[in-house]
């Protein structure tokens, strides 16, 4: 794939760009080392300082960062002024609590001393340089969320950025770069694909983190394992949305248009399988199919676009692929199932809800990455819990009711790295993310997410005499 600015409401390339040479990459790999040995040694209020000016640059750039990732996949330019302040507010956030999350820990006194020990600590330190390998369908968002825990950490990274977006990412090394991080300390790389193998088994590259396909995921896992560096992955979701028999179906209803279409549908954590209680399945249906139906498709710079196009050519050929072979075997399309006819250029689809699925039909196992949903009527909540566990996935999910019993039994069984109740999946510095399954490992945000790139260190100490 090239690496190259495509408008998708379009189709028109803007600009291409050359992969870096291989002695250009050698040079970003010898910076990196060198920024490691110094930055690891810098403290907290250091740190501190550069992510917070990081941050104010973001929060002034904001108009027009989002009017570029727009331009480079799509996304309403409202969503995407969203997705920049939501970046703001994170690296704000670890700015000031990463002291705090990564403070040395005191083991209890009584095993200190049946250690043998006069006294004992754990320590979290910086693992060195860390690959990002991150996707297009929140080119500063994803990025951001390892970037500012990484370098509070004490880190210095390198970004592998999707080849669809690399005036994201090379704003991502300006904006670093402008907030007076040392040299090296963050670094694009404007490589292709097969290109990360080479950097990855480096001896300078400490660890790695991906968020993308399972494929994508398998490869730097298997390179990773072989030259024993630790990952994280955060890959592909096919979230369930349970609405339970005393849920607010209103609600309910309401939210699903938002949990399903968000970035134009293009997200792991959207909001996906529709799976409602016999009860209330025609009143959620109803109300959801008309939701659905209001949206507006059409350009994404316009400020009243709701949903814009898919990324690319193939993305969406990939989605039309699903949504046929389910037709072709008996669902029904409630309302989309196609292509926009008022957009004559550029990769739109429809906002789509399919119902009769069955498990023969591709879309029922593979994720949906578009404004497609499919919808299940359930008899009771055992049936639900086993739908909704029915994938390879288990990146988060939905459940939506009023009975503490009912929580309690989907907090116990569903198999998600997050359950949501009576709201939308979101991700927030604040809360652990990521998931189960083929959906990836490890976790990112929160305390969890900043000591994922963090040697945690034993120190013991024996009586001085």
């Amino acid at each position: 794939m090239p690496i190259a600015t495509v408008d998708p409401a379009t189709g028109e390339t803007l600009e291409t760009f050359e992969p870096l040479p291989p002695a250009e990459i050698e040079r970003r790999l010898a910076a990196a080392d060198t920024a490691r040995a110094r930055y690891r040694t810098s403290g907290f209020a250091e740190r501190a300082l550069l992510l917070n000016r990081a941050a104010d640059l973001l929060e002034e750039d904001a108009p027009d960062i989002a009017r570029t990732m727009t331009t480079e996949m799509g996304k309403p330019v409202k969503a995407a002024e969203a997705e920049a302040a939501k970046c703001v507010k994170t690296m704000r956030w670890y700015a000031r609590h990463a002291e705090e999350l990564l403070a040395d820990e005191r083991p209890a006194q009584a095993d200190v001393a049946d250690s043998g020990a006069a006294r004992a600590a754990v320590h979290y330190r910086p693992l060195g340089v860390v690959l990002a390998v991150m996707p297009w369908n929140f080119p500063l968002w994803q990025v951001v969320r390892f970037a500012a825990p990484a370098l509070m950490a004490g880190n210095v990274a390198l970004l592998k950025h999707a080849s669809n977006v690399p005036r994201t990412a090379l704003y991502l090394q300006d904006l670093f770069g402008r907030a007076g991080y040392p040299e090296g300390c963050f670094q694009t790389l404007l490589i292709g694909s097969d290109a990360v193998e080479s950097v990855l088994r480096d001896r300078r590259v400490a660890a790695a983190t991906l968020t993308g396909s399972e494929p994508a995921g398998r490869s730097v896992a298997s390179v990773a394992g072989d030259e024993i560096k630790k990952t994280v992955l955060e890959l592909g979701g096919s979230d369930p949305y349970i609405v339970l028999s005393s849920a607010d179906v209103e609600r309910a209803a309401k939210t699903a248009v938002t949990a399903r279409v968000q970035n134009n549908g293009q997200s792991c954590i959207a909001a996906k399988r529709f799976i409602v209680h016999a009860d209330v399945y025609d009143a959620f249906r109803d109300r959801f199919v008309a939701g659905m139906r209001e949206l507006t498709v059409g350009d994404p710079m316009n400020e009243d676009t709701d949903v814009g196009p898919l990324s690319s050519e193939r993305g969406r050929a990939d989605l039309e692929e699903l949504v046929e072979d389910a037709l072709n075997r008996g669902a029904t399309a409630l309302c989309g199932g196609q292509r926009p006819k008022e957009q004559e250029r550029g990769w739109y689809y429809s906002p789509t809800v399919l119902t009769d699925v069955t498990p023969q039909m591709r879309i029922h196992r593979e994720e949906t990455f578009g404004p497609v949903a499919t919808l299940y009527r359930v008899e009771d909540l055992d049936e639900a819990l086993e739908l909704a566990n029915d994938t390879p996935f288990g990146l988060s999910s939905n459940v939506w009711t009023r009975d503490d019993a009912e929580i309690a039994r989907c907090v116990r069984d569903l198999q998600a790295g997050g359950v949501f109740f009576n709201g939308m999946t979101a991700s927030h510095p604040g809360l652990p993310f990521g998931g189960v399954k083929r959906s990836g490992y490890g976790r990112e945000l929160s305390g969890h997410g900043i000591r994922e790139f963090c040697n945690a260190t034993t120190v013991w100490y024996g009586s001085a005499g």
